[in-house]
């Protein structure tokens, strides 16, 4: 795999990240830089290792792990994204209720639900005989970047837009899941 293939594959993966870090970003009080940064991480080694533990999946059960990993984003996706439009449509918090910080549970699970493609895509790369650990490295290095400039957008939108950009997060997690599970189940067709 080309130097230029792997930096598309790695701003392909992630894409999905980003929208749910500036979902993240909106729910903050007002996130600053090492919150960002904390998220950024968080979701930057799990989308970093995801592509590494397909590689091995592809290895030994590639069938298995591409007839549910759609259905495994979805659901994920599809909770989390619900949880952010009640949230968003409960009476206005004032800025003292938001939190400061998301709980670790919360941003790994979220950061797992976004970065089910990227074991998808591992399973993939086990056939094409590629150096998974360059590939894994340039995809969690991105969405380390992109999670962590996402937060900032979200806190600006938030701002903006309050608890409007709040129901946007969600329905863009929803609208992920839903094209992941289309994507699949449409290939499959």
């Amino acid at each position: 795999m080309n130097f230029v293939s792997t930096v598309l594959l790695a701003l392909a993966m992630s894409t999905d990240a980003f929208a749910a870090a500036v979902g993240k970003g909106t729910a903050l009080q007002r996130p600053r830089w090492r919150e960002a940064l904390r998220t950024g991480l968080i979701f930057g080694v799990i989308e970093g290792l995801t592509p590494i533990a397909g590689w091995v999946l592809g290895l030994a059960a590639a069938q298995y792990v591409q007839e549910w990993d759609h259905w495994i984003a979805f659901v994920l996706l599809g909770i989390l994204g619900i949880r952010m439009v009640f949230a968003g449509f409960a009476a206005p918090e004032a800025d003292d209720d938001k939190p400061d910080r998301h709980s670790f549970w919360l941003l790994a699970i979220t950061g797992f639900a976004t970065s089910i493609d990227a074991m998808a895509v591992g399973v993939g790369l086990a056939f094409l005989d590629v150096r998974i650990v360059p590939v894994a490295i340039a995809i969690g290095f991105t969405t380390f970047v992109m999670v962590t400039l996402g937060v900032m957008l979200g806190r600006v939108l938030g701002a903006i837009a309050g608890k409007r950009a709040e129901i946007l997060g969600g329905l863009l997690l929803i609208g992920i899941g839903c094209a992941i599970l289309y994507e699949h189940l449409h290939a499959a067709a």
